[in-house]
């Protein structure tokens, strides 16, 4: 049993980087049967996000390197390149940062919530996928619990500090007051959810949806009184767009430079603000070239997300405190059932031999044996059976100097500590 997790994330790898390593949804339930196939993985999950790609596994033996070849050549990546910005964590460290990143102490915003939902969803495709078994399984129901746990303990979540957030605090910024301003959002997602909530609570002018499918632009639409449009239309919708914030899942950019150029002559160059949340990429980097265009992507949120990092440093430490009890206690238990299937060996071995030992007497006295020598002759022989096996391997083990294995064994069985030496063999 070893616990591997690999992967890269906003720390460590460009968002250029990010968005090649990514992981489509409608991609993931193959993707992982294909690296439990091709690797010596039993057990695998995925987790990918606008900030990081991470593979959670479980192997008999531990293979970091097969399995950074394996998601070099999945995403057509040099083993070089992803190596650069690649990290692994093995066993308990593993453990310890799956719980990390599941409470949001690993995210670019110190403690968001919606990193839990995405976790969550990592194991229900693992489980589509048939991936998920018993040990990976149990390590995410504990990961959850521990993430549950510095949620309702501390205070790491108690002010509204995301992505969406970030981006809405960077919009006011800019445009000072938002009353006067419209805004277009690209996708429907829980990001682009969160997003409307803040623009709406900020008082926007005008909110403006646009999806891929109507139905959905409009469920999100009618929480917030805000319009709903299909992609399409992004074109008419950006000339009175102020604000423009994309997150889809497109694996190709939406919003190109031409279609900006053109809203922009239209609008007689009025500026607009955007932000590119999502990863791949949704709006062409090109349009940042472009007078009268600030164009954001996520990496670029770090200095406004380290502003409203302050507010939740001092939970940080109470937080981390339960991610290491739960990582500890996580292990333990793993140990534990460890332990509890070497014991139910032992006991079966000792109740094979106590039956057949018991048989043997209960012969001895339906042939007329006196009971008193039955009852000697059984306890001598399942005596001499019980010890049989375990008398032999202590031999090997003196034999072949194996001090700590006497060791083990005298503490095994809670034999005397000065339990004397001088006493040869015969």
């Amino acid at each position: 049993m070893a616990f591997l997790a690999l992967g890269i994330n906003h720390k460590t790898a460009s968002v250029g980087v990010r968005e090649r390593v990514a992981f489509p949804p409608e991609s993931q339930v193959e993707a992982l049967q294909q690296l439990c196939r091709l690797t010596c993985s039993r057990e695998a999950a995925i987790l990918s996000t606008c900030n990081r790609s991470e593979l959670y596994l479980e192997q008999e033996l531990l293979d970091s390197d097969e399995v950074l070849q394996w998601l070099a050549a999945y995403h057509r990546l040099s083993v070089a390149e992803l190596r650069e910005c690649a990290y692994v964590h093995t066993n308990e460290e593993a453990v310890q940062h799956m719980m990390r990143v599941a409470s949001g102490l690993d995210s670019m915003v110190l403690g968001e919530p919606q990193i839990l939902g995405q976790m969550k969803s990592a194991f229900a495709v693992a489980q589509e996928a048939g991936t998920i078994g018993p040990l990976l399984g149990r390590l995410f129901q504990a990961t959850f619990s521990t993430a549950k746990s510095v949620r309702t303990d501390t205070a790491i979540g108690e002010n509204p500090v995301s992505v969406a957030f970030a981006a809405v605090s960077l919009a006011k910024q800019i445009f000072s007051d938002l009353h006067r301003s419209q805004a277009l959002l690209i996708g429907a997602g829980e990001t682009i959810t969160l997003v409307a909530r803040h623009l709406h609570e900020q008082g926007i002018k005008r909110l403006v949806v646009a999806n891929r499918t109507l139905e959905r632009a409009s469920m999100l639409a009618e929480q917030f009184g805000a319009h709903a449009v299909l992609l399409a239309d992004i074109p008419q919708e950006l000339v009175n767009s102020d604000i423009v914030i994309s997150s889809t899942a497109s694996q190709l950019p939406i919003l190109g430079k031409g279609a900006v150029e053109r809203a922009l002559k239209q609008r007689r160059h009025k500026p607009m603000f955007m932000v590119d949340i999502a990863v791949p990429r949704d709006i062409e980097p090109e349009v940042g070239e472009l007078e009268d265009i600030y164009l954001y992507s996520v990496d670029d949120l770090h200095e406004v997300v380290s502003e409203n990092l302050k507010s939740r440093q001092g939970a940080a430490d109470a937080a981390e405190q339960l991610v290491s009890a739960g990582a500890d206690d996580f292990m333990q238990r793993l140990r534990e059932r460890a332990a509890v299937d070497v014991l139910r060996a032992c006991r079966q071995q000792a109740e094979s031999l106590r039956d057949e030992e018991l048989g043997r007497a209960l012969r001895l006295l339906n042939n007329g044996s006196p009971a008193e020598e039955v009852l000697a002759q059984f306890a001598r022989g399942l005596t001499n059976k019980l010890m049989h096996a375990p008398s032999v391997q202590l031999k090997k083990f003196s034999a072949a100097g194996r001090l700590d294995a006497l060791a083990v064994a005298q503490e095994l069985f809670a034999l005397d500590e000065h339990m004397t030496s001088d006493k040869t063999p015969q």
